[in-house]
This record gives C-alpha cells, structure tokens and sequence, in this order.
C-alpha cells in the first residue's frame, strides 16, 4: 500500500460499538490510524482534535440524523466521507451523495468491500490534491480566489456565494462544486462525462441524469431567469457550457 494511505487517518463513527470495532479491526490491519465516534458530539470533538483524512459514517446514530451531521460536516470541512447505512432506499443515497458523501455502503457489508471503498476514496482525494498544486505551481486555479460573474462573486476559500447585496446564497456541496468546476472554466463546452470526471468524490449513475437534475437546481439559485439561462447553457446534444463573463474579484 502507498505510504500516504498507509498513514491516512480514518474517523470511524457508529453507535454500534461492534460495528466500531469491526472496521477498526479491518483498517488497522491495514495500516490505518482509526479513531472512533458514537455520536455527532463525539465526531466534532475528534475533528478538532486531529487532521482526519476520512470519514465512515452511519446514517442513523440513534436519534441523530446522520445526513443532518454530513451537512454540518460539510459546511466546515472537506474531509472524503463514506456513509454506512441499514438503509436501502435510493432516496438516502441519492440524498447522501448530493450532500456531498463520497460513497454509501448499505449493510450488511463486507469488510473487505468497505476496505476497497475507502482505498477509492482516499486515492481521489489524493490525486485531486496533487492536480491543484500542480495547477497552482503552473499559474492555474488557486486555492483561495474569488471570481465575480454576473450579479456574483464565488470565494473560494470561504467556498461562498455572494450577490452584489452581500447576501450568501445557501448551495449544497454538489452545487458548489459544480459551480466552482464551471468557473475555472469559462466558455468551455463540457461533456457530462467530462463534468462527472471532473467532480471526483461523487457516484454518478448515467441512468438517473445526476448531472442534469443538479445543474437545474445551480440555475434557479444563479440564474435570473431559469426559463431563459444566460450563466449555463445548454449545448444541445453536447453538454453544458458556462458562458458568464468570469473575472477574478
């Protein structure tokens, strides 16, 4: 195993103390540093503590909502999160993904299953790491900028969405990165499959139109008028292009 998964730091977080014990077993083995959680309380406190590089997490902490902690994970922090659910209802899954999980395992689960997940993940967040600086050394898309288009300007560091009053206007994770994938690139006609390879981190299904159900919900929180969109465009049997005037602010 490459030595920068090797040492990744894995958040395990159930309140099933056995299933705790399980994947720390199966991550340890592995090489992982895990530390657990059993709660929403629990997960913030470890995540002040330490860097953490992943999260596992279960969908129903006793009377928590677990899609109500992802959100509020994801509202601070990006750390990769895989949830883990007795659920199997596609509306939670699609509902997790948007939110911004990397991955959804239902159980029962195989561990070994879960372990190949997890290595997945980790290896996009890697590798999307790596084409940042690569793109920061060569003059590219920094880390913190903000870019002002039409009526808004996108803060990449705050990963906020202003209009011109200064009001934030509310995007889920998905939202966000989409928006922020199109305005590093202005007036490039995109692909579906060239979007889903750019958002790395999420499960596409090519039959359920991910990309199009998200790009309406980003147009009727940017466009003016989502009959007629002037911000993403529509190139017909192409994909999308985003035809704003981008400038950096």
């Amino acid at each position: 195993m490459p030595a920068a998964q090797a040492t990744a730091h894995i958040l395990v977080v159930d309140d099933d103390e056995a299933v705790r014990e399980l994947l720390r077993d199966c991550f340890e083995l592995e090489g992982y540093a895990v530390t657990e959680a059993k709660d929403g309380a629990e997960l913030n406190a470890r995540l002040a503590e330490k860097r953490v590089d992943l999260i596992t997490l279960d969908l129903k902490l006793g009377g928590e909502n677990g899609l109500d902690i992802a959100r509020q994970v994801r509202s601070h922090t990006n750390v990769p999160i895989v949830m883990i659910s007795g659920k199997g209802d596609p509306i939670d899954r699609i509902v997790g993904l948007e939110l911004g999980a990397d991955d959804y395992i239902t159980k029962p689960f195989h561990v070994r299953e879960v372990l190949a997940r997890v290595r997945a993940v980790l290896r996009r967040y890697e590798a999307s790491a790596a084409s940042g600086a690569h793109e920061t050394a060569a003059g590219g898309a920094a880390g913190d900028e903000r870019f002002g288009f039409g009526p808004w300007t996108l803060d990449t560091g705050r990963r906020e969405l202003r209009a011109a009053t200064g009001e934030v206007q509310d995007l889920t994770t998905a939202e966000y990165n989409m928006l922020e994938m199109f305005v590093h690139r202005p007036s490039r006609v995109m692909s579906r499959d060239a979007i889903m390879d750019l958002l790395k981190g999420h499960e596409w299904s090519p039959f359920d139109r991910s990309i199009d159900s998200l790009i309406v919900r980003l147009r009727k929180k940017i466009e003016p008028d989502t009959e007629n969109p002037t911000l993403i465009k529509t190139v017909r049997g192409v994909g999308y292009v985003f035809a704003a005037d981008v400038r950096k602010a």
